[in-house]
């Protein structure tokens, strides 16, 4: 039987090979934090017995828990690494978390800012009005050059060049290059709307639709799908035309004069105001061509005055509102509707003794009310050769 400071298999110098081992593992000691430091820990003889369907080992706890202050002081160097790292990932997360406020406070406040730019000012429907000048007597007739050299518009000039522009400058919210585009968004309206032989005689309508405001073409559209003596769906509200079958132009260069003006109807808007007589060589389409038929021209009278509204979206697209229409126009009879075209009286004709046309107050809905003028004598050419 074995001693009991030898091994089973027998001394130590049996097995001659022990002392080699010794010497290796010699410098290795087993000391308390060794011990302290292992992840795992084998259960004992007793546990294993009373449990016997768990594993032999279990997981320790940590060892800054297990050994409290005591084991920080030993290993201060772990451990102040370690609450370095707790330290830096908290003020991590601190500094997201402001982020994603600051961030989401940003947006609520562009959503909800009191102070955001005010919207352009609403667009109104035009509304139009048109005074028909009837003659006293016949109207006189004779050639586009005798009626113009012999009439108030003797010294008009011609087409466009009538269309003059005022001075640009600056206001109080509108520089002085925005207040000129105003000005040409407006002198090209009047000139398309008034003098363009396309649409003075009915053939084309699209060169001044084009020149309204998004808004408002809805309206103009109606008006010429519809016309009707309402005061918003006249056709002639938007533009000059005449009936093709009942009058045609004698001389296509019509005689102008007048003013545009500009002011500020508000720190968003421009207002436009296009003032001009235009006078037109007209006479009926059967008397044919040639030196007779100019002869059976007489001459047609138009005040138009309009105000337009101009926006910063309408300056940056060259569009413009048509807010009011205000026409005074001779020789007409009384009694025609001109919402669609315009008919003037010709050579010889005299307007009828029949009034204006009647106004029905039982009638539902808006209706002009009706109102006739008369155009003075001083109005109208005198001829140096009168047509017989």
């Amino acid at each position: 039987m074995a001693g009991r400071g030898n091994p089973p298999e027998g001394p130590d110098d049996a097995s001659g090979g022990d002392d080699e081992y010794r010497d290796e593992y010699r410098s290795v000691v087993f000391d308390e934090s060794f011990v302290k430091a292992a992840q795992l820990q084998e259960f004992s003889a007793r546990e294993r017995m009373e449990d016997e369907e768990h594993a032999a080992v279990r997981q320790r706890a940590s060892t800054s828990s297990a050994t409290g202050d005591d084991d920080g002081a030993e290993d201060g160097t772990d451990t102040g690494d370690e609450r370095s790292t707790i330290t830096a990932s908290r003020q991590g997360i601190v500094l997201v978390l402001l982020i994603v406020l600051a961030f989401g406070t940003a947006i609520y406040m562009g959503i909800r800012n009191p102070y955001q730019a005010p919207a352009e000012p609403a667009v109104e429907p035009m509304r139009a009005s048109l005074l028909p000048l009837a003659p006293r007597d016949e109207v006189p007739g004779a050639t586009p050059s005798d009626l113009y050299e012999h009439s108030p518009a003797a010294r008009f000039r011609t087409g466009a060049d009538g269309v003059n522009l005022p001075p640009a400058r600056r206001t109080a919210h509108f520089s002085e290059s925005q207040v000129l585009s105003a000005l040409a968004a407006a002198k090209e309206y009047v000139v398309e709307s008034s003098l363009n032989p396309a649409v003075l005689t009915g053939n084309s309508d699209r060169t001044v639709r084009i020149l309204l405001d998004p808004a408002q073409q809805a309206q103009f559209d109606q008006s010429m799908d519809n016309p009707r003596n309402d005061g918003r769906h006249s056709a002639t509200g938007w533009m000059i035309r005449f009936d093709p079958s009942k009058t045609v132009l004698a001389d296509p260069r019509v005689r102008v004069q007048g003013t545009l003006a500009v002011q500020e109807s508000g720190p968003d808007a421009l207002e436009v105001v296009a003032d001009h007589v235009f006078v037109y060589a007209v006479r009926a389409p059967d008397v044919g061509e040639g030196e007779d038929a100019d002869e059976r021209s007489s001459l047609f009278t138009v005040r138009r005055e309009v105000r337009f509204q101009i926006d910063r979206e309408d300056l940056r697209r060259q569009q413009l509102a048509v807010r009011q229409v205000a026409m005074r126009a001779g020789p007409l009879p009384c009694s025609a509707d001109m919402s669609a075209t315009l008919r003037p009286l010709l050579v010889g004709e005299k307007a009828k003794d029949d009034g204006g046309a009647g106004t029905d107050p039982y009638a539902r809905g808006r209706e002009a009310a009706s109102m006739c003028g008369v155009l003075a004598t001083s109005a109208q050419p005198s001829p140096e050769k009168p047509a017989d």
